[in-house]
């Protein structure tokens, strides 16, 4: 018999510790397993060799035993007996099939008791100024909500449910099964109940035994001061209505704002541009500038340059639900004209000329900045 390499059936190094083996089984006994696979040949034939090659490697003495002499030293076996699911050792992996394939009766009996109501998602569009201050708005949300008629049991009013005859209440059955592997004892859902445990004699003449109707609700909404785009804001206990007396689930309202057409957003900071012209960042001056609160008054200095960056403390946006605030930041753009009248280009000519710049005195006008031209 051709020696097989275990390492390499469950994708692993041959260095790979206990725990990594644990993993590497358990990923693909949950791929493999004959209920995800039911009628597939191969799949079964996959997870008997996963199988087999984790009761080796998982096994110090048996591991170090094949490290040494190969699949050879097992006689192919793999210390598993060449069949049946009864010489398998679930090593405590008996979770994993009881949660993916209804192993276990325990499970089995809590999916007919409350169940949480289903959570929902709704995606709200701001302006930039209602991100920035606040606002009330109002939500349009349908949503599963509890029967006024029968309080969710779904049995018209005055008359009462059984215990499913079936399931005896679980809301599952159990089906066993033979394969190659041995018995496999697998759930489902009852057909007879419908998962619910209880057979419904007489349904609600308003949900017809649903327990549960579709309802759209008006919903306020208060959105704080300074949101911003991705922001996630949950409303508890506005989401769907539970099952069997369970809680209701949430409401996300996920927040999306427009862009402002005056301002950069940067998480609570704000940028403008300032223009100023050639002149007056040469020479200094007085600029009005927009902040989300307001015009203010701001002194450009003498000789400001292009790109120059000025902070406005405090005068971005609210962090929420907080009492600080973010700053603005202020780039002065230097405006460089595109055309020249004769006027402009005399005086730049005699300010380069008093600047003692070097350029091309035949082109140049010769009126001067500083007198008449002779």
């Amino acid at each position: 018999m051709a020696s097989k390499d275990y390492y390499e059936l469950l994708g692993l190094q041959k260095s790979a510790s206990e725990d990594e083996i644990k993993r590497a089984f358990r990923k693909l006994a949950v791929k493999y397993h004959p209920d995800k696979n039911q009628g597939n040949d191969e799949a079964e034939e996959k997870f008997k060799e996963i199988n087999e090659a984790y009761q080796i490697l998982s096994d110090p003495e048996k591991r170090a035993k094949y490290d040494q002499f190969g699949s050879a030293a097992f006689d192919g076996s793999g210390g598993y007996g060449g069949g049946g699911f009864d010489g398998f050792d679930m090593g405590g992996f008996g979770d994993i099939f009881e949660s993916f394939f209804g192993g276990g009766g325990g499970n089995a009996r809590r999916k007919n008791g409350p169940v949480r109501g289903n959570d929902l998602e709704y995606s709200m569009t701001l302006t930039f100024e209602e991100a920035v201050f606040g606002v009330e708005k109002e939500v349009s949300v349908t949503r599963s909500e509890n029967c006024e008629q029968c309080h969710g049991s779904g049995a018209e009013p005055g008359t009462n449910s059984k215990t499913c005859p079936t399931c005896g209440g679980a809301g599952q059955v159990r089906v066993q099964r033979q394969t190659p592997l041995g018995s496999f004892v697998s759930t489902s859902t009852c057909d007879t109940c419908r998962g619910t445990g209880k057979i419904i004699e007489k349904p609600c003449s308003h949900c017809r035994g649903k327990g549960n109707v579709r309802k759209t609700r008006n919903i306020k909404v208060n959105i704080p001061a300074g949101v911003d785009t991705g922001n996630v804001m949950p409303l508890r206990g506005q989401g769907e209505h539970g099952l069997r007396g369970g809680s209701p689930g949430d409401l996300y309202i996920k927040i999306n704002v427009t862009p402002s057409k005056v301002f950069t957003r940067k998480g609570n900071d704000v940028y403008i541009d300032a223009h100023v012209s050639m002149a007056k960042a040469a020479l200094g001056t007085e600029i009005t500038v927009a902040t989300v609160d307001g015009n203010v008054k701001y002194n450009v200095p003498a000789g400001t340059q292009s790109g120059t960056m000025f902070r406005l403390k405090g005068k971005g946006i609210q962090r929420v639900n907080s009492s600080g605030k973010g700053d603005q930041y202020v780039k002065v753009v230097v405006d460089i004209p595109k055309t020249l009248n004769k006027e402009q280009k005399e005086a730049l000519y005699d300010l380069m000329r008093a600047s003692d710049e070097e350029f091309d005195e035949a082109n140049a006008p010769k009126k001067k900045l500083f007198g008449k031209s002779k």
